[in-house]
């Protein structure tokens, strides 16, 4: 047997030692952020992700692009619209109900095929069109409740799109930053993997969804590279990405999902996550103690009770819907989250374009607050009995149990007697648009799920519109008269920004005025993080970017 000289395998073995020591530097080098998320489950990685906002925070902006983004670049200013897939837009001079965008060139997606057009008739279709290949009823809910005016699709030319809605409407381009474009050459190739026995052609493109979601791609900042349900999202920097402000300089983003606050808090603090949503209120002393970092900030995310306005609703009468505004004891609820929240006079705060006047002044007064319910025929010894369906986690839920429980012992006072139906998150979004008067409200007459408000149809219209009644949009307790839809029209139907704004502050002091909700809180986003992720910039906003922060 022939053996190699020593000095040849003394080089072999240096060479050995020296690739494994370069594979374990680089694997050591390698920049990873570990986040644990509020959600029970991993958001929705098909293109349009589910869990509230928080899938599109951390599966939607991540993965993938809309024609329009959200400026999340500031700290000290509201966030703004400006453009992402599409470079500028405009609504016909002659058709109001006609918006030409015009796309960014060099687009690619992660699986190398090119965003056109084209791309984007697809992704309009894919909710909208019954009769398209790729239509997915499981991504409808999430994205037409959204932008419910949008009709179709139709290509120009290859970086020129016509959008068409239902009927003149201003807020389409923000709408817009909901809807995310997959690759419909990686959805192709997942149909053809379909194994020829399957027939049916929506059960073929069910499939087809499945694999995708399993094995996706976007056009964002990172691309999928592991997924495990109710377990871990691996995500990879795109470093191919168009905008060079928000190429990662992160390699990798593993997303954890841990509904409990307490589990978030002992992870971060046990070193298994640098990053956690909605940190345990009484842990944060220890948490900044311990060297991490807490970032909040004012933010447009109303945490309220929707109410019901169905027939036999306790909330029909004014001078009850008023008297539990009055009865929330806020201070105290803001003293118990460790500061972390803001306390509310609308959905907007007061200075806002949209805050308009509204003469009923949302505040702690006990007293007035007996009295409009003894005006109602209300007391101690004959209280109001109300149901409201909550979660125990969820994303902008806040602390949902320990705040709910702390808003019906203040209602107590004031005779309100609160029950609660506690559901899961996820199925607690689902039942929003399905509105009180399904089966899935399980008699409750109002429901917490917080909302963003970043924009006029967020902030209002879907929570008051006649044409927003379930299943369309979050309408959930059929709210609306013809008063409120011409306000609506009035903003709807007004192009330039002043003059919507203008309308719009109408419509916001009608709805304080009427106590159409019971405003609880504003979320201020708290969230801590390892002193090791630098440039985290939390905005103005419900969502937060990724792709421009760094780790040590």
């Amino acid at each position: 047997m022939n053996q190699a000289p020593p000095s040849f395998a003394l080089k072999s073995l240096a060479a050995a030692v020296c690739v494994l020591a370069c594979a374990m530097s680089a694997q050591a080098q390698e920049k990873t952020l570990r986040i644990a998320m509020t959600a029970a489950d991993i958001p929705r990685t098909l293109g349009q992700p589910d869990q509230g906002f928080e899938g599109n925070r951390f599966t939607g902006i991540p993965m993938y692009d809309a024609l329009t983004h959200w400026d999340l670049s500031k700290a000290d200013a509201a966030s703004v619209l400006i453009p992402g897939l599409a470079t500028s837009w405009a609504v016909d001079a002659k058709d109001k109900t006609k918006w030409v965008f015009k796309l960014r060139p060099g687009v690619k997606f992660h699986d190398g095929s090119a965003l056109t057009a084209d791309s984007v008739v697809w992704n309009v279709r894919k909710v909208l069109d019954k009769g398209a290949p790729q239509f997915d009823p499981s991504q409808v809910g999430v994205t037409a409740s959204r932008m419910p005016t949008l009709v179709s699709a139709r290509k120009i030319d290859d970086l020129t799109v016509e959008l068409t809605t239902s009927e003149p409407d201003s807020f389409l381009p923000l709408n817009l930053t909901n809807l995310f474009m997959a690759s419909p050459a990686h959805w192709e190739a997942k149909l053809k993997a379909v194994p020829a026995s399957v027939t049916d052609a929506a059960e073929r493109a069910k499939q087809a969804w499945t694999a995708f979601a399993a094995d996706a791609s976007g056009s964002g900042p990172f691309r999928m590279t592991r997924f495990v349900a109710r377990e871990r999202l691996e995500l990879a920097a795109n470093k191919a990405y168009w905008d060079p402000k928000r190429t990662p300089k992160i390699d990798k983003v593993v997303l954890l999902p841990m509904p409990e606050a307490n589990a978030r808090t002992a992870a971060l603090l046990g070193g298994q996550v640098d990053w956690i949503e909605a940190p345990a209120p009484d842990a944060m002393p220890q948490i900044t103690q311990r060297g991490y970092k807490i970032y909040s900030n004012a933010q447009p995310h109303v945490w309220p009770w929707q109410l019901s306005f169905a027939e036999g609703s306790p909330w029909l009468d004014k001078r009850v819907r008023q008297a539990a505004n009055l009865c929330v004891d806020r201070g105290g609820l803001k003293q118990m989250l460790g500061g972390m929240m803001a306390e509310p006079k609308g959905t907007v705060p007061q200075g806002h374009p949209w805050w308009g006047n509204p003469k009923f002044d949302i505040k702690y007064d006990v007293k007035a607050a007996q009295a409009l319910m003894a005006q109602a025929g209300h007391s101690a010894a004959k209280p109001l009995k109300v149901k409201v369906q909550i979660s125990a986690s969820g994303s902008g839920q806040m602390q949902p149990l320990p705040m709910n429980e702390f808003v019906q012992q203040s209602l107590k006072a004031c005779f309100f007697d609160v029950e609660f139906d506690v559901i899961e998150w996820n199925t607690l979004f689902t039942n929003w648009r399905k509105g009180v008067k399904d089966p899935s409200a399980n008699g409750a007459n109002a429901t917490n799920v917080s909302f963003a408000a970043m924009d006029p149809f967020f902030a209002m219209v879907r929570f008051s519109s006649t044409k927003t009644f379930p299943p369309v949009s979050n309408n959930w307790g059929y709210y609306g008269n013809a008063e409120v839809d011409k306000l609506i029209a009035d903003a709807r139907t007004t192009f330039d920004d002043k003059g919507r704004d203008a309308a719009l502050a109408k419509l916001h002091a009608h709805l304080v005025d009427d106590a159409a909700f019971v405003w609880i809180a504003h979320d201020v986003g708290p969230r801590a993080m390892s002193a090791k992720v630098k440039g985290v910039v939390q905005p103005r906003s419900w969502f937060i970017d990724i792709a421009p922060m760094t780790m040590d």
